[in-house]
């Protein structure tokens, strides 16, 4: 990737589906080398999600420090824009320290808005147009409402947005009444960038059989380690139904449990089969950067950082 540091060290990125255990292989490998880790996921960006999450826990953080971890309230909003400037901000903060900066997440367009080096277009946001669109949205007639007009103005958008989600559908609708532009047009005008730095990206995965077990199992991992009481402490908070934080896998799939609206073993189902799901689009999103990114699959920890640090010639 062209840069502006060419001749200088890399800075890793580790990225993956959901269960693939590339935070155990940053971690591992940031032990060997000296380095710090740079969160790519956009729900550890949030204080208390930490179970459901899968954060690092305490006692891994003491031995490598991380960073964009627990850096936002769950109400507050934190956009791709906001995460590049915090991103290049810590990466330049470890590498002036002489340290190797390792970025580790799933959320592809945090990864995108580095390694692709976009330039983000103000996206202006009115909250009073926002609870307006929220309640329209929130009966049948006005959500086909908003529809047939994002039909209208962004066709492009709509085609990429599940109908079920409208946060989304809201989001671009919102967008093109504040600015006139469709939503498809100032992401297209978003990608005119080149990277700050010369990033290597490594995909941790495995064969789908072993995926999708390391997710069943993970899911009463997190079941036994606290994620019930962890989602009844962000229903206290009283956040709106659409809050990011809530719409969180792991959290969603736990609400009506504890609304005592499904069975326990119903709750885990679901969120099983959504965890799943978000897993195969992360694949997705991963075999399209296949030019740029090296697959390191069905392997430890320990083989993934070893098999990084030979490439590099660590």
């Amino acid at each position: 990737m062209v840069c502006s540091y060419v001749d200088s060290p890399p800075v890793i990125v580790i990225g993956g589906p959901t269960g693939s255990g590339k935070t155990s292989a940053s971690l591992e490998l940031a032990k060997q080398i000296d380095g710090e880790i740079v969160s790519a996921d956009s729900m550890q960006i949030y204080k208390y999600l930490d179970v459901g999450t899968a954060k690092a826990t305490p006692e891994e953080q003491s031995l490598v420090r991380h960073h964009l971890i627990d850096v936002k309230e769950p109400w507050e909003r934190f956009s791709v824009a906001d995460y590049q400037a915090a991103a290049l901000a810590a990466i330049a903060d470890i590498r002036d320290r002489g340290k190797w900066a390792i970025v580790c997440g799933g959320t592809g367009q945090y990864i995108s808005a580095l390694i692709d080096g976009l330039t983000f277009v103000d996206m202006p946001f009115d909250a009073g147009l926002r609870d307006e669109l929220s309640i329209q949205a929130s009966n049948p007639e006005g959500l086909a409402d908003l529809l047939e007009e994002l039909k209208t103005v962004d066709p492009i958008a709509l085609e990429r947005i599940h109908p079920h989600n409208v946060k989304r559908i809201i989001r671009a609708v919102e967008v093109h009444r504040l600015t006139g532009k469709t939503q498809t047009q100032l992401n297209k005008d978003s990608r005119a960038g080149k990277p700050t730095y010369n990033y290597q990206l490594f995909i941790i995965s495995h064969d789908r059989s072993k995926l999708y077990e390391r997710i069943h199992r993970r899911i009463d991992q997190m079941i036994s380690a606290g994620l019930l009481e962890e989602t009844a402490q962000l229903m206290e908070m009283e956040l709106p139904e659409d809050s990011t934080c809530l719409q969180a896998i792991g959290y969603k799939e736990m609400i009506p449990y504890l609304k005592g609206e499904m069975t326990l073993e119903q709750g885990k189902e679901l969120l099983a089969r959504n965890t799943r799901r978000y897993a195969k689009r992360q694949l997705t999103w991963f075999r399209r950067q296949t030019p740029q990114g090296l697959w390191l699959n069905n392997m430890s920890p320990q083989e993934s950082a070893e098999t990084i640090r030979k490439y590099l010639a660590i």
